[in-house]
């Protein structure tokens, strides 16, 4: 049905004209108007018809089967090098979404295609804020077994073995069923982990069997009662099946902390009706803050429920870092239960999202490696370190990416936008329009067939078996076996013309148990001061 008003769409205009076209030309040439003015256009149209029908029929490129013919102008630019295609790609500078490079990276490991470059490096090492590795004179070997990680603290009963390299929070509602069918595959594939994002555990996370992280958010979809406050019997029939490995509350997002949504009522189908739990066309509202807490005690308690309610997988919650007293208040509200995650996973303020208000996008929350190396160290400072796993996510694409955070304290690392990059997003930000062009981020039936679940599968399940294997190489390089063992004084970063410094004099650790004692550096002390078990509110200051 949805194949047969293809013709219909605007897009499809060019296709449908000329296909129109070499239709009436066809026909005059069989009624006897046998004339070069006839003969060589019909030649030109039944050519450009053929190609038009390949592109709808093709199921490689999104773009083509979104858009017929109009879309090869995209691939001729992209063909003509360098002057040409550097004319229209370079002017992705500083403040622009995701750098030219990066989507190459992820584009050239989706599709196989070859990854290497010839005349060295295309950055200014001289530039401040230019970063790099340190290597090894004696390199190890590259490891060949995938790099994994046990996440499950002492209070859980059935820890889980995650990739250090997973599927970020995306839900479905801002990604296409398809795109979630083809995630999943590609993780199921891989044996690695695919976030729910807070959108619910659909039908198209279950169908495939990948391993799934359940995402809570404050609007607690697909285990809500109809009031949208927690429902404990909805939460514990998902998370208790197989395919749940672990469950993650969400307190913000790095894209837009702090700030709630709402799926209008006209974008409500029923099938996101039925997995988010909500009317049929009724706005769908996440508040922007929780209802089942109110406090830090109140939340490590119900972080310990949703524990229990999954059988003992891992729980853990997500964040992007606000006021520093706030996370220490979760602090010390794990030292006064005694109920501790399993996991946090740090969300930098550069991570992406579906549509924010652009002052939330360019200016609140904390960066992401500035996010995490405070939370490391803080868990340093309450002795809770060790029993705590850390993940990380905000703009990971490549091994190095990987490689830097790891080395400030995270365990294991989501991407979101890489992902997206090897389901074919071409990042033509009109992810909030419902008109994407790939069919990732749309629920128009007629544009999301445009993206093939088999083949972006595929190329789901290569992104992360070649960025792994370049991690591998990294690794190696650094003399180093595992990359747990990547360490702040590893890297280094140009901090002007003349003067470099590592990460381990621009990240100062804390000791274990400096909060508990009382001798941390003033970056924790006063917020330490500050922190209150019973509220997130912040305490009046000693000073």
């Amino acid at each position: 049905m949805h194949a047969l008003l293809l013709p219909l769409q605007p897009r499809f205009i060019i296709y449908t004209l000329v296909l129109l076209i070499a239709a009436a030309l066809g026909l005059e040439f069989f009624l006897g108007f046998r004339t070069l003015l006839i003969d060589i256009p019909l030649v030109v149209f039944i050519a450009l018809a053929v190609v038009g029908t390949v592109d709808v029929l093709q199921k490689r490129h999104a773009v083509l089967r979104n858009y017929p013919l109009s879309a090869h102008i995209r691939f001729i630019l992209e063909e003509i090098r360098p002057e040409i295609r550097q004319y229209f790609l370079e002017s992705e500078k500083d403040g622009t979404p995701f750098s030219r490079d990066k989507r190459a990276i992820v584009y050239q490991r989706a599709k196989q295609a070859l990854d290497k470059r010839p005349f060295g490096t295309q950055n200014d090492v001289y530039a401040s804020g230019y970063e790099w590795l340190d290597h090894s004179i004696a390199p190890k070997p590259v490891a060949k077994e995938p790099f994994r990680m046990l996440i499950g603290g002492p209070d859980c009963a059935k820890p889980y073995s995650a990739s250090i390299f997973n599927i970020s929070a995306m839900s479905f509602g801002a990604l296409s069923k398809n795109a979630i069918l083809a995630l999943n595959a590609g993780a199921k594939k891989g044996n690695f982990a695919h976030d729910t994002g807070e959108g619910g555990y659909s039908p198209y996370h279950r169908q495939n069997g990948g391993d799934i992280i359940w995402e809570i958010g404050s609007g607690y979809f697909s285990c809500r009662n109809g009031d949208g406050t927690f429902c404990a019997d909805k939460f514990a029939a998902a998370a208790t099946q197989d395919q749940v490995k672990m469950v993650e509350l969400k307190l913000s997002q790095g894209a837009k902390p702090g700030h709630g949504g709402v799926l209008p009522g006209a974008k409500v189908s029923p099938e996101i009706a039925v997995t988010r739990g909500v009317p049929v066309g009724v706005d769908c509202i996440s508040p922007s803050r929780h209802s089942a807490f109110s406090s830090p005690i109140e939340m490590m308690q119900f972080i310990a429920t949703m524990r229990r309610l999954s059988g003992g997988k891992p729980a853990g919650f997500k964040l992007c870092i606000g006021h520093p007293w706030e996370f220490l208040a979760i602090c010390k509200a794990m030292l006064e239960t005694k109920i501790y995650p399993d996991f946090i996973v740090v969300d930098g303020k550069e991570g992406g999202t579906g549509a924010a208000p652009l002052e939330f996008v360019d200016h609140l929350g904390m960066p992401l490696r500035e996010g995490l190396n405070f939370v490391h160290n803080a868990l340093v400072g309450i002795n809770a370190r060790g029993r705590i796993k850390l993940g990380a996510s905000g703009k990971i694409v490549s091994a190095f990416d990987i490689a830097r955070v790891m080395a400030l304290g995270a365990d294991w690392c989501n991407s979101a936008r890489g992902f997206m990059f090897a389901l074919g997003c071409i990042q033509s930000q009109s992810c909030h329009t419902d008109r994407c062009p790939t069919g990732v981020s749309t629920q128009d039936p007629t544009r999301q067939r445009a993206l093939v679940v088999p083949d972006k599968a595929e190329r789901v399940y290569n992104f992360h078996r070649a960025t792994i294997e370049s991690l591998a190489e990294l690794v190696a390089a650094a003399g180093l076996d595992h990359p747990t063992q990547f360490a702040p004084a590893h890297f280094s970063r140009r901090v002007s013309q003349h003067e470099v410094k590592s990460f381990a004099e621009l990240y100062p650790p804390l000791k274990p148990g400096e909060l508990l004692t009382g001798t941390a550096d003033r970056r924790y002390a006063a917020a330490w001061d500050m922190a209150s078990a019973e509220e997130f509110r912040a305490l009046p200051r000693a000073d």
